[in-house]
């Protein structure tokens, strides 16, 4: 089971690069944890210091607004989860729920700074590949709230038919 989380994790951008070695001694300190259908990962507002990549099931992406929760995005498997927390050291800016029961490996800072200790190299390249995918979510939005504010009737759909 170890060799298919390594190959799971080999094909995210997140951890692009990152050899095979390092990503076995760092699933060795990663528990899978186990979301029924209809729990969270975490809600929006909780301190978080760790991230999942998720490994079966499926999760929505919710934001509280006017006390209701809006979907953001749906995850699937391959995807990852939670890593801004594990950046910034700020709460959850949103809620993840599972739709259908999941699994997924749950990583922490601390889990990640063990890396440190034993490939500082690929701890810097984790950091990195993070840094350029909160980038490039960064960018997605500022794109999608420049389209709301020049009046493109597609800005919304775009994201919702595309998450």
């Amino acid at each position: 089971m170890q060799d298919a989380r390594t190959e799971l994790l080999q094909r995210m951008a997140l951890f692009g690069g990152i050899r095979a070695d390092i990503l076995q001694f760092l699933l060795a300190f990663c528990p899978v944890v186990a979301v029924p259908r209809n729990e969270f990962f975490f809600q929006q507002g909780e301190e978080g210091d760790a991230l999942f990549v998720l490994e079966s099931g499926e999760a929505a992406v919710l934001k509280s607004w006017g006390g209701q929760d809006h979907l953001v995005q749906t995850l699937s498997v391959g995807d990852c989860f939670g890593e801004m927390a594990v950046m910034d050291h700020c709460h959850r800016s949103a809620s993840v729920q599972a739709v259908h029961d999941c699994t997924a490996i749950r990583i922490s800072s601390s889990d990640l700074y063990r890396v440190y200790g034993q490939d500082v190299k690929q701890f810097a390249l984790m950091q990195m590949n993070m840094g350029r995918e909160v980038s490039r979510r960064l960018r997605e939005a500022n794109d999608r709230l420049f389209r709301v504010q020049m009046g493109s009737p597609d800005a919304i759909s775009d994201h919702f038919f595309n998450a």
